[in-house]
């Protein structure tokens, strides 16, 4: 039976590799090609590699100022997430009592509120605080809409530290801190890897509050802003496709480099169960 079944799952994992890589080659081939050559043959080699739509598209979308704008909104967030949710997934993590289920419950809550129905009010309270089109309101909402996620992540994670374990870290008199930064955070870290990437993809690719509050200011607006100024009545989409592949660059490094401690974030639970 298992020999039988290996082959088949052999097989299976090469189909969905492939399925996986075919947007990919579509898409990196696309960046080398003109329009005609796109749309009459749209899976074949260039016939000639266009390595000038890569320039032409960092020229044309400034690309170089809006990814590091979106570098910098995306990892100042993502330390503010971390540095908010943290201590708050380790306090709940600790007690299990009506306070804390009912804390619990409200981060759910969050998960019920549509992100649209969020964009009025924001803009408002970012007009207030004197804060529109700035990069600055952009680092402080989005770790405020990615907390209830990050904690009940990382809450989850942090259950599974052995009583024992923090028992005997108290009785050499390791306080909250020591508690939260040798003991929880430690054996929770592939929660605090998942959360991470997972934060991470969903600033990266945020369109709708960027677009609304930093703006389109060349000195402001993220990548994500910034490719579809190469859109036009008369697009050149090879250009277009090398902005998109250019945009998509730094986080398919983050996550191949990270790769090997999501998958132990993705089977710790698992493993653990």
């Amino acid at each position: 039976m298992t020999s039988t079944r290996r082959p088949a799952a052999t097989v299976l994992s090469w189909l969905y590799a492939l399925l996986l890589a075919t947007p990919l080659y579509y898409l990196a081939v696309s960046a080398l090609k003109t329009n005609i050559e796109i749309f009459t043959r749209p899976f074949a080699l260039p016939a000639h590699w266009l390595w000038r739509n890569f320039a032409t598209a960092w020229r044309t979308a400034d690309l170089g100022g809006a990814l590091l704008n979106s570098v910098l909104i995306s990892a100042v967030a993502i330390l503010l997430t971390l540095a908010l949710a943290l201590p708050a997934a380790y306090a709940l993590a600790r007690q299990d009592n009506r306070l804390s289920r009912a804390i619990t419950g409200a981060f759910s809550a969050g998960f019920l509120i549509p992100p649209f129905a969020a964009l009025i009010p924001t803009v408002i309270l970012a007009i207030k605080l004197d804060l529109f089109y700035t990069r600055e309101f952009q680092m402080l909402f989005l770790p405020a809409s990615a907390l209830p996620l990050s904690v009940l992540l990382l809450t989850q994670f942090m259950r599974t530290v052995p009583p024992a374990l923090v028992e005997s870290a108290a009785l050499d008199g390791a306080g909250h801190w020591r508690l939260l930064t040798s003991v929880f955070i430690p054996i929770a870290m592939p929660g605090l890897v998942s959360v991470t990437i997972l934060q991470l993809l969903t600033f990266w690719n945020e369109y709708l509050f960027s677009l609304t509050i930093t703006g389109t200011a060349p000195g402001v607006r993220t990548v994500q802003v910034a490719l579809p100024t190469l859109i036009s009545d008369s697009t050149n989409f090879g250009v277009l496709t090398a902005g998109t592949v250019l945009t998509l660059l730094p986080v398919y490094i983050t996550y191949a480099l990270a790769s090997r401690r999501m998958q132990e974030a993705l089977t710790a639970g698992a493993v653990k169960g």
